[in-house]
């Protein structure tokens, strides 16, 4: 069975990204309308200032990516065969595992203390994948591997594609909305680190370890410990945080994985198949 990220992806994912492409459709076409509306009354400098604000924003961002593109090229260490291919071989296999027809180009790049990662698409629509050195050098293989498939879950996700986000632009005007849908795709990109990484310790731990970022401690990390804390954050104050927040809180991250892993080994168990890709008998520690 091929994969497919319609069975993957996150309900609040689809809930809140609909809301947004309604409210944006809605938005444009209302604005479509008045553009003619204008143009009908012969207000032709207006439509022209119009095309004019749109063009230079387009200019904009396109010379915007192709300097970063530029500087990534010149200042960040790009991963091939013959450059870190251990890591090389976690993007191309876990790009094969989602049917990826080409896997994104990885960079590494120095951090300064910063752990991170980042899926983006720059000039031509190049699909790439930042990591950075500090994630690399806190985290085992087995996280790494978790990060990198979470990351290729953006590009798989079409989270980067460029029409549906120019159609829900519009709806940011909307409080709260856009940090739901952002926290919703987040989730379900850790899903498909999970299925990535085919190992559910290494993904809660890598997980956990955006928290605790050393690499001293990673190896004496409890995800069951931490993942209780999301029940002792205090319910005014979290909330507040939350729906200002563009990710999950980590403790919530932890436990969402977890139980994605247990629906994936019930429907294992149910019909005798596995999902591609996914480890089901793995267990916390």
């Amino acid at each position: 069975m091929d994969f497919k990220i319609s069975k993957v992806r996150h309900s609040k994912e689809k809930l809140y990204g609909s809301v947004m492409l309604v409210i944006g459709i809605l938005i444009w076409a209302i604005a479509a309308i008045a553009i003619i509306a204008v143009a009908m009354l012969q207000s032709v400098a207006i439509v022209f200032m119009v095309a004019v604000y749109i063009a230079i924003f387009w200019f904009i961002s396109f010379v915007g990516r192709a300097l970063v593109r530029a500087y990534m090229i010149g200042h960040y260490v790009m991963v091939s065969e013959q450059q870190f291919p251990h890591i090389h071989a976690m993007v191309q296999d876990g790009a094969k595992a989602l049917g990826l027809k080409e896997a994104p180009q990885a960079f590494v790049y120095n951090s300064s203390g910063v752990m991170n990662a980042m899926a983006l698409t720059l000039v031509g629509r190049k699909r790439y994948i930042w990591l950075t050195s500090q994630l690399i050098d806190a985290d085992n293989d087995e996280q790494v591997k978790f990060v990198i498939g979470h990351e290729l879950g953006h590009h798989v996700a079409g989270h980067l594609d460029t029409l549906p986000g120019i159609l829900r632009l519009p709806a940011y005007i909307v409080p709260f909305l856009a940090q739901a849908y952002s926290r919703g795709r987040e989730l379900t990109c850790d899903r498909v680190g999970l299925i990535v990484c085919r190992n559910l310790q290494a993904s809660r731990t890598a997980l956990q370890m955006l928290a605790c970022g050393s690499a001293k401690l990673n190896a004496q990390m409890n995800p069951a410990a931490f993942e209780a804390q999301e029940r002792m954050v205090p319910s005014i104050a979290g909330f507040f945080l939350h729906i200002f927040s563009l990710y999950p809180r980590l403790t919530r991250r932890v436990e969402a994985v977890s139980q994605f892993a247990q629906q994936l080994s019930a429907g294992a168990s149910a019909s005798r198949t596995r999902e591609p890709g996914v480890r089901t008998d793995a267990q916390p520690a």
